[in-house]
């Protein structure tokens, strides 16, 4: 397995060795030893499968309090995968990430407590599998404004497809005091 550190620090995207032959693939998609050695050291609590056609965007969810941590990968099709840093303090405030998941590169995507989460599908469909270090709580459920100008995604689709919370959700200035996280150096 190899390890891969992004622009923003403890987003981590993770390749998997791949072992293939004419009969099809094997991998090791989750080794608690390796990810702690990482630097991932989490107790995962919910497993989730979602399945969008082209064009969906997805985000950016977060929870506070009661924060996810959320391991995700592509099982069917490709899509850009973005981390938000929204930790109130850090240094890498309002700054995101992002990178392409496939269902043939078998990468996945590590996105720690603290950061908002989207994705959008390029492919015809997508199947994303995700799991998380904290149960879903609605009383948490946040999100940010997909298309925040003062964050800047470069999302790879336009007049993308989104649901009623997504199209409503505030840009990052106008979260409400105390439903983001901190940033804890």
């Amino acid at each position: 397995m190899k390890f891969i550190e992004t622009s923003l620090p403890g987003c981590v995207v993770i390749e998997p060795q791949v072992f293939g032959d004419s009969r099809g693939f094997f991998y090791e998609s989750y080794n608690e030893a390796k990810y702690r050695e990482a630097g991932i050291d989490r107790r995962f609590v919910q497993s989730n499968v979602s399945r969008s056609a082209r064009g969906v965007l997805r985000g950016l969810h977060y929870q506070w309090p009661h924060p996810q941590g959320k391991l995700v990968s592509v099982l069917d099709g490709e899509v850009f995968d973005v981390a938000v840093d929204i930790r109130q303090g850090s240094p890498t405030f309002g700054q995101w990430t992002g990178v392409m998941l496939t269902a043939e590169s078998h990468r996945h995507f590590w996105i720690p407590e603290g950061f908002a989460h989207g994705f959008c599908v390029v492919s015809e469909h997508a199947t994303f599998s995700y799991q998380c270090t904290d149960l879903y709580d609605p009383k948490a459920d946040g999100a940010v404004r997909w298309d925040d100008p003062t964050i800047g995604i470069d999302w790879p689709v336009t007049g993308p497809l989104l649901s009623e919370k997504d199209a409503r959700a505030p840009l990052l200035a106008d979260v409400v005091d105390g439903r983001l996280p901190e940033y804890r150096g």
